[in-house]
């Protein structure tokens, strides 16, 4: 059985070991790979997120978002029903300021916020994930529960998730639990594997 909390803490300081030109080479070759792809040419309203604790950036890929005119969201914690995210819009210049964990969310105005559902494409950041496509998160549950809708679907899969890590981060297989919300791709440094 795997021990997931022992493989939070064993990919955490492998990322935090990292210098600071293989997170920056690693960025660079995500945003590349991912604005390539036909999940981004074919989303308009993408999510995305802040890194936090050495996770892959994806500033790049923000960049290329406004380049290209689509609209970029982040996350943002749920303050009523505190363990779900809603979305809200980022855009150059936008006010930030800290959530209860220490990581930044665009300041928004009421009724900006969004649903996943709402959205096109979602970058996801994760711990480690499998070829299948299962996503070991930090273990607060949020990703899982704001997308739970989609283990209902049988069509109409929308929002297209798509993992990010680095390539030291997959592992032969992951424990599915019920509420495992799979993912669609995973974005690395050395490319984009598809899983469904």
């Amino acid at each position: 059985m795997v021990d997931r909390s022992q493989m939070r803490q064993q990919m955490r300081q492998q990322r935090n070991a990292l210098s600071t030109q293989q997170l920056s080479d690693a960025a660079h070759n995500v945003a590349r790979a991912v604005s390539r792809s036909s999940l981004f040419r074919n989303s308009q309203h993408i999510a995305c997120y802040i890194a936090n604790d050495n996770e892959l950036s994806l500033e790049l890929l923000i960049e290329r978002i406004w380049q290209e005119n689509k609209c970029c969201y982040l996350p943002v914690l749920d303050s009523i029903h505190r363990n779900r995210l809603w979305f809200a819009p980022y855009q150059p210049g936008s006010k930030m300021c800290l959530n209860r964990f220490g990581i930044a969310e665009p300041v928004y105005e009421k009724g900006s916020l969004l649903r996943a559902q709402s959205l096109e494409l979602v970058m996801v950041p994760l711990v480690a994930f499998d070829k299948a496509g299962n996503r070991l998160g930090m273990g607060g549950g949020f990703y899982d529960r704001s997308l739970a809708f989609l283990l209902r679907r049988r069509c109409w899969y929308r929002p297209r998730l798509c993992g990010v890590a680095y390539d030291f981060q997959q592992v032969n297989f992951l424990p599915v639990q019920s509420w495992d919300v799979p993912l669609n791709a995973i974005a690395t440094d050395s490319g984009i594997y598809t899983s469904r």
